[in-house]
C-alpha cells in the first residue's frame, strides 16, 4: 500500500490502463475502494469504512482485495446495474480476452474496470 493516496483519475484512459495491466493491482484495488466509499487516512496508513454502503461495510469492514477474493469480486459484479454490465464492450469497444490467454486475475481486473466504468456512467462522466 502506498503512503499517500495518489490515485489515477477516473477516466477511460485509466480503465484501459487497468485492462492492459499498466496499473498495479494494489492501485486498482484502491481505486475501487475509494469509489465504494472507503477513505484513506494517511496518518494511520489505513482505509476507513465509515462512509461505505452498509451492504459492503457489513461484509467488508476492511476493504477487500478484489484480485485475491472471488466472493468480493462476485459481490462487485452483482452491484453493477444490469444496463451497465456490458459497458467495457459498449463504451470502450473492449473485445474481451481470447480463450486460453486469460486467467482469474485478468477476469477480476476486467470486472473492476467495468465496475469503475459503471461508476463513471452513474456520475455522468461518460
Amino acid at each position: 500500500m502506498t503512503n499517500s493516496l495518489e490515485l489515477p483519475p477516473l477516466n477511460t484512459d485509466t480503465i484501459w490502463a487497468i485492462i492492459n495491466e499498466e496499473i498495479d493491482d494494489a492501485i486498482v484495488n484502491q481505486l475501487v475502494w475509494y469509489y465504494l466509499g472507503y477513505q484513506y487516512n494517511p496518518e494511520t496508513n489505513q482505509w476507513d469504512g465509515t462512509n461505505v454502503d452498509p451492504h459492503w461495510k457489513e461484509e467488508y469492514p476492511e476493504p477487500p482485495d478484489f484480485i485475491d477474493s472471488r466472493p468480493a469480486t462476485v459481490k462487485l459484479t452483482r452491484s453493477i446495474p444490469a444496463e451497465n454490465k456490458q459497458l467495457l464492450k459498449e463504451a470502450l469497444g473492449f473485445k474481451g480476452y481470447k480463450i486460453g490467454e486469460f486467467n482469474p486475475r485478468d477476469t477480476r481486473r476486467a470486472t473492476m474496470a467495468n465496475w469503475l466504468l459503471s461508476q463513471m456512467k452513474e456520475m455522468k462522466l461518460i
